[in-house]
C-alpha cells in the first residue's frame, strides 16, 4: 500500500519572479504575479501546505505576504526563517502552523546546505522553545549528519527537513550514496521521535531515487513546482510531482 507523502508548495520563486520588476511596489494592484494567488492555485491543485521564507534582505517574500498567506490559505503554512531576533518576533506575531529554520547566508541566492544546529545549540534551542510557546510546530532544516540529527532531538523540535541538496545535484553511484545517507539520518530522526521531511531541489526526475528512505512524510519543493509551471501552468505542475510521490513507500506500515 503506498504511503500518502504530503507535499509542501515553495511559492518563494513566485515572489521572486514579482521583485524583478517590482521590487519597490511589490504590494500594487499592478504587481504580478502573486504568490498568494499562486499558493490559492496550489491549494487547489493538491497542496498540502504552503511554505514561504521571509528572508532578513526580503529578496523575495514581504511581510505583506506572510501576512495575507496566513489570513487567506486554508493548508498549513509554513513559515521558512533565519534564526534572528527580527524573524522570531515576527513568527511569534502571525502565528503560522508550523516554522522551519533555516540558515541564511547573504551571497547565497537560496538556502544551500542544512542548519548547524550542533554549533549553534543554546541560540537553536531558545527559538524552538519561544516558538512551540505560541503553538507553532517547529522543524530545524539540516544535513543528513547523525550529528546534527541528534543536536535536532535535544532542541525538543517536532520535526527536522533533511536538506536533499546534494543528493539532488548528484548522478548515478555518487546519487545513490547521497540517498543511503539520508535513509541514515531519517532512521536515527525517526528513532529520536521526530517527524522527517525532505527538501531542496527534488524534482520529477530525481524523486524515485529517495524511494529507499524510509519515515518521509512530506516533501517541501518550490523551485521545480514554479518552473515547470512556467510551460505547462501550475496545477499540471502539482499534479506531475504528486504522480511521482505516489509511488512512495515509507516503511513504517510494512510491519
Amino acid at each position: 500500500m503506498a504511503s500518502s507523502l504530503h507535499l509542501g508548495v515553495n511559492i518563494d520563486h513566485v515572489a521572486t519572479l514579482r521583485q524583478a520588476r517590482y521590487r519597490a511596489m511589490p504590494g500594487a494592484s499592478l504587481a504580478e504575479p502573486c504568490p498568494i494567488e499562486a499558493a490559492l492555485v496550489a491549494e487547489e491543485s493538491g497542496a498540502d501546505s504552503i511554505t514561504a521564507h521571509l528572508r532578513a534582505d526580503r529578496r523575495h517574500i514581504q511581510d505583506s505576504d506572510i501576512h495575507e498567506l496566513k489570513s487567506r490559505i486554508s493548508t498549513p503554512l509554513n513559515f521558512e526563517m533565519g534564526v534572528t531576533r527580527e524573524i522570531v518576533d515576527i513568527a511569534l506575531e502571525v502565528v503560522p502552523h508550523s516554522a522551519c529554520l533555516v540558515p541564511e547566508l547573504r551571497e547565497e541566492v537560496t538556502t544551500e546546505g542544512g542548519l548547524d544546529v550542533a554549533g549553534q545549540i543554546v541560540e537553536i534551542t531558545a527559538a524552538v522553545e519561544e516558538l512551540q510557546s505560541k503553538g507553532i510546530r517547529v522543524s530545524l532544516f539540516v544535513d543528513p549528519v547523525v550529528e546534527q540529527i541528534q543536536a535536532c532531538a535535544s532542541t525538543g523540535a517536532e520535526m527536522v527537513e533533511l536538506h536533499t541538496g546534494a543528493f539532488a545535484n548528484a548522478t548515478g553511484d555518487v546519487r545513490k550514496v547521497e540517498a543511503l545517507r539520508l535513509a541514515g539520518a531519517a532512521e536515527v530522526a525517526h528513532g529520536c521521535g521526530m517527524q522527517v521531511n525532505a527538501g531542496h531541489g527534488l524534482t520529477t526526475e530525481n524523486l524515485s531515487g529517495l524511494f529507499g528512505v524510509r519515515h518521509l512524510v512530506e516533501l517541501n519543493i518550490g523551485h521545480h513546482i514554479i518552473s515547470r509551471a512556467v510551460m505547462v501552468g501550475l496545477p499540471k505542475a502539482i499534479a506531475e510531482i504528486r504522480e511521482v510521490m505516489d509511488g512512495y513507500l515509507s516503511g513504517d506500515e510494512e510491519n
